[in-house]
């Protein structure tokens, strides 16, 4: 009892000069209610035989746990983890235009849902959804906020109550728990497997054809590949059995390629225009994987399956933001004005040459004062798209006895640099560094060496 005795009160806290800062930030009511958490915690340790703390320690914990609840977030990093589409560093990052695009819709009143031409009510979706239908050669098309969203849309729109018939080998789980079956069984529909693990013949579609098939689907395996005895109809295969019977045809293509990727000496990956000109009645994909914007949810096909998943109630439910929007307007008309090299970053990273790192990293080891290696490696797309596929890169090694050390100061640095571990070093790939980064990259490798 005497030592719960010894911790300060709550109002002896308050005026610590350590906390005045905090105070005049943030509502007091909400640093007194932090106050009493951690004492509270404070006496439940003290309570269990630990010595009560002094108060300048308590006080530091108080302020260790605000300037992690209250701060601005998230935080800008700089990803030399070599990983193109890295899901834990957000996706893909957007070009300059989209960020200014999206700050103009959001910092006034925008012309979102008018037309300026009639002075009435418009709609958000015309304006980009025929920027898509120029680039990819589709009727018509909707977004929606994520590509499972247009999925569970696009299946609840069109087969509803009914069965839709999946490869086998499809009926996966894409990431964070995002199940083909559970998809199909929230949308209300049956899911009927056909074919087999490593082998399915459109043959095998046909046959499982019934009258309570609603579509037939094909899913892009966008995160692992199966190899060796293996077959897979091609699209424009399942359009023709799906035309046959009268069945639409769904197509999941995932990451929204739409430039050739075997030009970077890449393989070969799904985009959406062939899955247009190969007559599916929907094709869905993502904004920010390959197609570099925005996350997003792209469906494009015909017009007359369009306009039911846009008249579906889950529509509203699933419509993407006007921020997100307007960014992914700026996205695609870079690929239209045929920037898509030059000002979207994911396409940037992939079309570096190597030759081009290699002068890079050696402009920025000749800035530290320290001992740094260049080195040759791989880089990786990531992000669920084109498995399997590496790019060569160069990265930047950094000498230490702990690799693990360095990637922790590093990710404390004032700008944080995430980095990957190989071959006991720890190494930062440039490819995923934009070059426009490289005064940051330095300052914070100096301020850890320092």
């Amino acid at each position: 009892m005497n030592n719960l005795r010894k911790i300060p009160s709550v109002d002896l806290i308050l005026q610590q000069d350590s906390l005045k800062q905090i105070v005049e930030e943030v509502d007091p009511e909400k640093v007194t209610t932090l106050i009493r958490e951690v004492l509270q915690d404070t006496r439940k340790r003290v309570s269990k035989g630990e010595t009560p703390p002094q108060i300048e320690t308590i006080v530091e914990r108080i302020i260790e746990i605000a300037s992690t609840r209250w701060k601005s977030w998230p935080q800008a990093v700089i990803n030399a983890t070599g990983v193109i589409l890295h899901t834990n560093l957000g996706r893909s990052p957007i070009s300059k235009e989209s960020i200014l695009s999206a700050g103009h819709a959001s910092e006034g009143y925008s012309d979102l849902e008018l037309d300026l031409a009639t002075g009435k009510r418009g709609s958000r979706q015309a304006q980009v959804s025929q920027l898509i239908c120029d680039l990819v050669g589709s009727e018509a098309a909707i977004i929606v906020n994520n590509n499972a969203a247009a999925l569970i849309l696009g299946l609840a729109s069109i087969a509803n109550g009914k069965s839709v018939i999946v490869s086998r080998s499809e009926a996966v789980e894409i990431g964070g728990g995002f199940r083909i079956p559970d998809v199909l069984a929230q949308s209300g529909s049956r899911l009927v497997e056909v074919g087999t693990t490593n082998r399915t013949y459109a043959k095998d579609f046909e046959s499982a054809i019934d009258e309570n098939t609603g579509a037939l689907l094909s899913v892009h395996a966008s995160n692992f590949k199966i190899v060796g005895f293996t077959h897979s109809p091609k699209i424009s295969e399942l359009v023709a059995v799906g035309q046959k019977s009268n069945v639409p045809v769904l197509h999941d293509v995932g990451s929204g390629c739409i430039v050739d990727a075997t030009k970077y000496g890449l393989g070969k990956e799904p985009m959406p225009q062939e899955s247009v000109a190969s007559e599916v009645d929907l094709c869905f994909f993502s904004g920010d994987k390959l197609l570099g914007g925005p996350q997003a949810g792209i469906v494009v096909g015909k017009k007359e399956y369009i306009n039911k998943l846009s008249n579906h109630p889950l529509a509203r439910a699933f419509r993407i933001d006007k921020m997100n929007l307007a960014a992914l307007n700026e996205t695609l008309l870079h690929y239209l004005r045929g920037e898509n090299e030059t000002k979207i970053p994911v396409w940037r990273m992939i079309s570096a040459s190597v030759e081009n790192l290699l002068l890079r990293s050696e402009r920025i080891s000749e800035s530290l004062q320290t001992t740094t290696e260049t080195v040759k490696t791989l880089s990786t797309i990531g992000g669920g798209s084109l498995p399997g596929e590496h790019l060569d890169s160069v990265a930047i090694s950094i000498k230490s006895k702990s690799p693990d050390d360095v990637g922790k100061k590093l990710r404390e640095a004032n700008y944080p640099v995430i980095g990957r571990i190989e071959d006991d070093r720890f190494i930062l790939d440039l490819r995923t560094v934009l070059p426009e980064q490289d005064p940051l990259l330095i300052t914070s490798l100096k301020q850890i060496f320092a």
